[in-house]
């Protein structure tokens, strides 16, 4: 039997690894299980250290493997958590829109980003548990919108009960990231160049790789 063509062996143009964090109880669990598995539970289990599921997506007819890592929102775990950080290329900061105090704490997941996670890395600002009544709303949308300006990344309002924007958030992601990715492609990709009056220079000095465009961006 022939060997399968190289596109049956690898199941996916890009393998893009995300983080879901946030305080404890404000919905990361649920928002994963409704988009890798389409389902929904109101039983609470609290995440110890940290979980992960997969599901492969179809973007620009590219096959895009989403490797979705769960941390545990306690601070007491938040040192085991921290390892992931630096693999992670998109970050999902979840707060719960009835909670005011785990809105408030976007700042310190913020900061920990910027302590451990790549300096590119793609993040987006999920107010979850949208489906609530309004009365027990403690976080306006406006103020959720408001704090992603800020920061300059994308906002979301989900509901993991009711699937609102659950699929809209994963993909808006991972499309952001993937256009990064194609981006740096195209950058490394291009030929170094060498100023034609260096070239005299370059040789025999070995600077020739110090004039290379590759190592300036």
């Amino acid at each position: 039997m022939a060997a399968p063509p190289a596109r049956a062996r690898a199941d996916y143009d890009y393998l893009i690894k995300l983080l879901l964090i946030g305080d404890s109880g404000v919905g990361k669990s649920c928002l994963l299980l409704r988009f890798s598995d389409g389902s929904f539970t109101t039983s609470f289990i609290t995440t110890i250290g940290i979980d992960f599921k997969i599901r492969t997506i179809e973007l620009d007819d590219k096959r895009i493997k989403l490797q979705i890592w769960d941390t545990a929102g306690q601070e007491r775990f938040r040192t085991i958590t921290t390892a992931y950080y630096r693999g992670a290329m998109g970050i999902l900061l979840v707060y719960d829109v009835t909670d005011e105090t785990s809105f408030n704490n976007i700042r310190n997941w913020i900061r920990n980003i910027e302590q451990h996670a790549s300096d590119n890395v793609n993040k987006i600002l999920v107010g979850n548990k949208a489906d609530m009544d309004e009365s027990k709303r403690a976080v306006p949308t406006s103020r959720g919108q408001a704090l992603a300006d800020e920061y300059g990344i994308k906002f979301f309002e989900t509901s993991a009960r009711t699937n609102l924007n659950v699929e809209e958030v994963f993909f808006s992601l991972a499309k952001d990231i993937k256009q990064r990715l194609t981006d740096t492609d195209s950058r490394a990709e291009q030929p170094a160049t060498i100023r034609m009056g260096q070239t005299d220079q370059a040789s025999g000095s070995g600077q020739a790789t110090q004039s290379s465009a590759c190592c300036g961006t």
